[in-house]
């Protein structure tokens, strides 16, 4: 199979606006590699990339290609040269040079009729899935890939800012925004990269970092995975690639179908490498004494609610303790850390309601964020509902997990509920965010159905929310852009 280049060869994304593409752009183009890509809208992510230099075209043709090889100024299109090399000529007065055609990068999103994707095919282009384009980003560097079914984000971005904050000057590549370095990923000098690895496409497999890490292991992608036992399977691969391997034993899946190098626990009597003690949550975060083999560490703050992010944190403790970090330095590095964008992420308030907008998609997700939220309301006396508004996503999940869903969302005081975010699926399972709300419904009194998100603002303000609400808006689709709407109509 043909090997991503990285040693001057153009690159050009099809999708290069998405939270993992846009990551993997950003890094190319700090290394000076001409990289450009197309997508259907602009947004701050893209603006950040045309800063950088990106050429980005918002539509997805055919004719994107022609940009390559190009001096700007006078421009030939794409042919095949004499003998059949695919190329690219550029004429400059009586000089004629040839280029080689760009590396095409895809996400699993873009579909073999896409006119662009299609025009590249044609015409010989390597292409590659985002997935091989990290994986060769990981074999430069003394990795840390981050995986499991919840918590990567969240984890991935600890370590980085941890590393970050300890003047290890790491490259860093995430699925969420991290303000401390303006975005989704950052291009460091140091010898780590921290990068999260996805299991949504069975893409994991691809990766052989120096230290992985995997949270937890779930089925979350119905749509793929037909069983839990396939998910385990690309978890196992995984685990015999990484050269130490952390993992959380408080999963039972980790604990009993993987051999960790390095374990973590909540549970002090786990016998896990590293473990808490002394634990006390509260609405503003988290603080607990650290243990690693038995010897107390020193205490830790975590400014991040619940235990699910204590866990998170004990996996960056870990990871620091490998890269040969003081204590001292991972807790006050960590005492620092505000969170990710779109993970309990603070919006505003307005008319004393508290806007939260959170990525949580899965049940196990749901969970632990509306428990996140019931600490924050019972440790602030102006607050008093936790409101849920929720998008299901994807209609494989939400008819594989109607019941849990149901059951997660029984936890806020009040709930609404959105039609369901396709995706780009097809909805050949008959299903719709109104079956959800039945569900609830046949526990929970205080549920309402409003299918359309471009409307929901006036709903939330005409009708539920008011003084004391926490209103945490959930979800991996487009309804957090109905927040600063409803924050405006106060």
């Amino acid at each position: 199979m043909a090997r991503v280049d990285l040693n001057g060869r153009p690159f050009h994304f099809i999708g290069i606006g998405g939270i993992g593409m846009s990551a993997l752009a950003q890094i190319l183009a700090q290394r000076q590699l001409s990289v450009s890509g197309s997508d259907l809208r602009s947004s701050h992510i893209t603006d950040r990339l045309e800063a950088l230099g990106v050429k980005i075209f918002y539509q997805q043709e055919a004719n994107n290609l022609n940009f390559f090889g190009s001096d700007r100024q006078q421009r030939r299109p794409l042919r095949v040269l004499a003998g059949g090399e695919s190329a690219l000529e550029e004429v400059k007065g009586s000089t004629t040079k040839t280029y080689s055609l760009p590396q095409i990068i895809c996400s699993t999103a873009i579909a073999p009729t896409n006119p662009e994707y299609q025009a590249a095919v044609k015409l010989g282009c390597p292409i590659f899935h985002r997935s091989d384009l990290l994986a060769a980003l990981i074999e430069q560097y003394e990795s840390i890939a981050v995986s499991g079914t919840h918590g990567k984000t969240t984890t991935s971005s600890l370590i980085g800012y941890m590393m970050y904050q300890s003047n290890l000057d790491p490259t860093i590549i995430v699925g969420g925004e991290v303000d401390a370095w303006d975005g989704n990923a950052r291009s460091g000098q140091g010898k780590y990269l921290v990068a999260e690895a996805d299991e949504s496409d069975g893409s994991l497999v691809k990766h052989h970092p120096s230290i992985g890490v995997i949270t937890n292991i779930e089925l979350d992608h119905p749509d793929r995975y037909q069983n839990i036992q396939q998910v385990i399977d690309i978890f196992q691969t995984f685990a015999s690639q990484c050269q130490t391997l952390i993992g959380c034993i408080d999963d039972p899946i980790v604990r009993n179908k993987l051999t960790v190098d390095i374990s973590y626990s909540l549970n002090p009597d786990s016998e896990a490498d590293y473990t808490a003690k002394n634990v006390s949550y509260h609405d503003r975060g988290t603080t607990a004494e650290i243990w690693e083999r038995g010897v107390s560490l020193g205490s830790l703050r975590l400014p991040l609610l619940g235990e699910h992010n204590l866990s998170n944190a004990l996996a960056a403790i870990a990871v620091g303790r490998q890269a040969g970090l003081e204590f001292a330095t991972i807790s006050q590095s960590i005492a620092t850390f505000a969170g990710t964008k779109r993970r309990f992420e603070h919006r505003g308030e307005a008319n004393d309601i508290t806007f939260i907008d959170d990525y949580a998609h899965h049940p196990k997700e749901i969970e632990v964020t509306l428990a996140a939220a019931k600490l924050r309301v019972a440790g602030n006396k102006s607050l008093k509902r936790v409101v849920a508004i929720f998008q299901p996503h994807r209609y494989s999940r939400t008819k594989t997990f109607l019941t849990e869903f149901a059951d997660v969302l029984q936890n806020a005081d009040v709930v609404i509920i959105t039609d369901i975010y396709s995706a780009g699926e097809k909805n050949i399972f008959g299903i719709s965010g109104e079956d959800l709300v039945k569900a609830i419904a046949l526990k929970h009194h205080h549920v309402h159905y409003h299918a359309a998100v471009d409307s929901i603002a006036e709903f939330l303000h005409r009708e539920i929310l008011q003084p004391g609400d926490l209103a945490m808006f959930l979800g991996a689709g487009n309804l957090n852009q109905a927040i600063a709407q409803t924050i405006a109509l106060y």
